[in-house]
């Protein structure tokens, strides 16, 4: 289920968000540079003057661009950054599988960072890209500004949590439909088989909304690839809808969080039925020292279900002053 949401992320933009004044021209007013790193094309997509803010896609699989409609409009401020990971987006495949890995999500972002000569970076990562978000904050805190968790993950234990949680509302609210993957599943099928995946991503997507399941999306005009199921395998597993494993299942930071010393601004929508608020509040325990923010009428995307307060929230916290 995690792959239907993730893939289909980038078709929910929201065209009427007030208070960023969201521009849907947005992808006409950047361009792909390529830099080679570790051998491979990485495409990087700078724009603007002022503080650099890093911006990290979900998935793991999925391309710049949806993160790029909903935050593009800030290289009016900042000097913002939007980046296809290895596999992703217009970016270079591995050429093992093996290479997909958060730590080395993690690590990319530390070498686009010298490649472009800043000292230090806010780091702003939605769903799956909260994950290499924090481990960039742990790991190279010498050179995190600022980060932003949107409807994040702080462990393989969570990740599980959450598709155990789904998948309970999936099998509960669309029984009819689960006794197909009932089916599959008794005949060995796992979530990263395509005829499996053909029935599991059909469950319509309720549980990422608060209400209103038909937000009409902005896409870019030229074709692009917003997903690759082999990242999403890699890192979270050949069954990850069922059985966490990859590199996420060893992820954990809980015990780390406290030590952050970036200022973190920490988002969770009250009807997220991906990122769920019972786990998004443990990060109260485990990073007391950040702002901790609810959305009441918002599922996994708030800045789309509550444009107007959430990127006032958003430049708030970032020290964005608008016209």
């Amino acid at each position: 289920m995690m792959k239907k949401i993730t893939a289909y992320l980038l078709f929910l933009f929201v065209i009427n968000a007030l208070h960023a004044q969201v521009d849907p021209t947005i992808f006409d007013k950047f361009e792909s540079t390529f830099f080679t790193i570790d051998g491979y094309k990485i495409n990087i997509e700078v724009k603007g003057t002022g503080d650099p803010i890093f911006f990290i896609p979900g998935g793991p699989g999925n391309s710049h661009d949806y993160m790029q409609g909903a935050f593009g409009q800030y290289y009016k401020t900042n000097t913002v950054v939007f980046f296809d990971f290895l596999g992703r987006g217009k970016s270079d495949d591995a050429k093992n599988k093996s290479e997909y890995s958060v730590e080395n999500d993690t690590d990319l972002i530390e070498k686009i960072r010298k490649q472009l000569g800043f000292e230090k970076i806010a780091i702003v990562g939605h769903s799956y890209g909260s994950v290499p978000a924090q481990n960039y904050a742990i790991k190279y805190p010498n050179h995190t500004n600022k980060m932003v968790i949107i409807a994040g993950f702080h462990s393989g234990l969570m990740w599980q949590a959450n598709c155990d949680s789904y998948n309970h509302y999936a099998k509960t609210h669309f029984p009819e439909l689960w006794k197909k993957v009932d089916s599959l599943r008794n005949l060995g099928f796992v979530s990263s088989d395509k005829e499996f995946m053909k029935v599991y991503g059909s469950f319509p997507t309720k549980y990422i909304y608060y209400h209103n399941t038909s937000i009409k999306g902005n896409v870019p005009k030229y074709d692009f690839r917003n997903w690759n199921d082999d990242v999403y395998a890699q890192i979270i597993g050949r069954d990850g809808d069922f059985e966490v494993s990859g590199s996420m299942v060893d992820t954990d930071f809980r015990r780390d969080l406290k030590n952050v010393k970036a200022p973190t601004l920490i988002t969770s929508g009250r009807y997220d039925g991906v990122s769920t608020p019972e786990f998004n509040m443990q990060y109260k325990l485990f990073m007391p020292q950040a702002k901790f923010v609810i959305f009441e009428e918002s599922g996994h995307n708030p800045y789309l279900e509550e444009p107007e307060k959430f990127y006032k929230l958003f430049e708030e916290f970032m020290g964005i002053k608008t016209e």
